[in-house]
């Protein structure tokens, strides 16, 4: 197949549940998400095609609508495209669009934004949730409390005390703004929604732990504040677990306020 100077770009819209696998980017393991996609437009295209994610999700976390690009010519049309690619991937990584777009695209740096959602379970979650639910045991936090916490990190401030480190090389700017944090109940199900410019590596899960801790006593909303002046992570903030985690939309225009 000869291959085009100009070829087309393509978006793609793709869910998945991340309890198999080794997170959304590259691994060495070949166990990752886009490990994959790639290996799945290569069988369709006979050559390796290179995919640019909207970002990282680590091992565990899931997404609803994570966003990718590539450049390949393709003259069957979307549907058959996105059916191509369903056909070569495994269970637990379900394409939902494929659509064209201009050379100006990019899954990554046209980013504004990203929404995910934390879900947490009061007791014990069903074996059906599991894989998606922290489950709270015993905990019993109070939403009130979380919701006073969460207002002190609404804004643009430097989340270090928030981050974990990826290891050596790897350095991305701390200061980060959070748009919104929403902390709603549904029955027994507690739903921390988080929308922001960007987020570092573990950030979410780290906001999601201390806020269950200000939910049950373990801090106070001040101490929160303390944390987040700080600028240094400490033993004191403890990560959420990945598997209530989920990348719910990555936004390629700022949200409107409410």
């Amino acid at each position: 197949m000869k291959l085009s100077d100009n070829p087309q770009r393509w978006r793609c819209d793709c869910a998945y549940d991340g309890t198999e696998f080794a997170g959304w980017q590259k691994q060495p393991s070949k166990l990752a998400v886009q490990d994959f996609i790639d290996q799945a437009l290569e069988e369709i295209f006979h050559h390796p095609v290179k995919t640019v994610g909207a970002g990282r999700t680590d091992a565990g976390v899931h997404a609803k609508n994570q966003v990718f690009h590539f450049d390949k010519d393709w003259k069957h049309g979307e549907e058959s495209l996105l059916q191509a690619i369903r056909s070569h991937l495994p269970k637990g990584i379900s394409p939902r669009k494929v659509r064209k777009v201009g050379p100006r695209f990019h899954a990554h740096l046209s980013a504004k934004g990203k929404q995910y959602r934390y879900r947490a379970v009061k007791g014990w979650a069903m074996p059906k949730d599991e894989r998606f639910v922290l489950s709270l045991k015993n905990l019993l936090p109070d939403l009130e409390k979380m919701k006073n916490g969460a207002g002190c990190l609404i804004g643009k401030h430097d989340f270090s005390a928030f981050a974990a480190s990826r290891g050596k090389g790897e350095q991305e700017n701390p200061v980060k703004e959070i748009w919104k944090i929403d902390i709603i109940g549904r029955g027994q199900f507690i739903d921390f929604s988080v929308e922001g410019s960007g987020f570092l590596y573990k950030m979410v899960r780290s906001i999601v732990g201390a806020l269950l801790d200000v939910g049950i006593g373990k801090l106070s909303p001040a101490e929160l504040k303390k944390i987040l002046n700080s600028g240094k992570r400490t033993e004191v903030v403890v990560s959420a677990p990945a598997h209530g985690l989920t990348l719910e939309e990555v936004f390629y225009r700022k949200p409107k306020s409410d």
